[in-house]
């Protein structure tokens, strides 16, 4: 299914899919994972390239599961050459925490060095074939997706996932941007991908299903924003159990109230409620649908 000399490290939700290429002269990684779990994606690279260096690493975007490991892999192959998409890279040179929104999302990505750019509208060699670099905002503003026409293979990030797509933050934010997934979508349809390598979750070949349940989640977004509100709330607050994997359920809620990403979705969507009560809903919604447990005073994960 996959063309020749392409690994797809499939992670757990906590970090993005890994996606090494191995033909061609030069090795390239793209995506890196969460920082917590660095140490297997830096094992999971060397298994596969044994004495071959890591020439290329490549982030689909910023989001901290998809360039967490990006500092482990520098220090591990110091010639290592780091691309990011251009939106956000002055932010990536001068380090701020708060502008790359790992500070507002209560996450963290260690500091790592920019090389260049992965600019939209250009290509980018990888495994020995030319890649083509597209803009897809939506779930992230300044986020890349990577086709290669030949064998039509797409790696999507989490502009398309088989059940979705990840969640819109700029709507969080205030900012217009169901449209943009919208348009995204139909740029994905246009490229009609034989095979779609995912941000998270299996690859995948039919991106017609996909697309289709990608819309109707869509539509159901663009009807009610609130839920879509309360649904990123609870995957903030699922993506925070799985890094600590168990947690007083006093200090997670004590967490979300002082994360900066819970104070703006609760005061934009559900100021009707105090702010505390609204959490703790988040955590009996998560304990609810199995995605959370509780064991005495402690919360993890489903």
């Amino acid at each position: 299914m996959l063309p020749p000399g392409v690994t797809v490290f499939e992670r757990g939700w906590l970090s993005a899919n890994n996606i090494l290429f191995t033909g061609g002269e030069r090795t390239a990684l793209v995506d890196s994972g969460y920082w917590t779990h660095e140490v297997q994606t830096v094992a999971l690279v060397e298994g596969a390239l044994g004495a071959r260096p890591l020439d290329l690493l490549l982030s689909t975007h910023l989001h901290s599961d998809h360039c967490g490991g990006n500092a482990a892999l520098q220090r591990r192959y110091p010639g290592v050459e780091t691309r990011v998409p251009p939106g956000l890279a002055r932010f990536v040179s001068a380090w701020d925490p708060v502008a790359l929104t790992y500070q507002p999302t209560g996450q963290h990505c260690p500091r790592f060095r920019l090389d260049g750019l992965l600019v939209p509208g250009a290509s980018v060699e990888l495994g020995g074939t030319s890649w083509q670099v597209h803009s897809a905002p939506g779930h992230d503003p300044h986020s890349v997706i990577l086709f290669e026409p030949v064998s039509r293979t797409l790696i999507s990030a989490d502009a398309l996932w088989e059940n979705g797509f990840g969640v819109v933050f700029q709507e969080l934010e205030g900012e217009r941007a169901f449209d943009e997934v919208g348009a995204t979508l139909d740029l994905i349809e246009g490229l009609r991908p034989a095979v779609v390598i995912p941000g998270h979750g299996p690859v995948f070949a039919d991106a017609v299903a996909a697309l289709a349940n990608a819309r109707r989640r869509l539509d159901s977004f663009v009807r009610d924003p609130a839920k879509h509100a309360q649904h990123a709330a609870k995957v903030l607050l699922k993506f925070k159990l799985l890094e600590l994997q168990q947690v007083p359920e006093s200090d997670l809620l004590g967490w979300a109230g002082s994360t900066p990403y819970f104070g703006m979705v609760h005061a934009r969507y559900f100021a009707d409620r105090p702010a505390g009560e609204w959490v703790a809903g988040l955590v009996g919604e998560l304990l609810r649908s199995g995605a959370a447990v509780r064991e005495g005073g402690l919360l993890g994960n489903g």
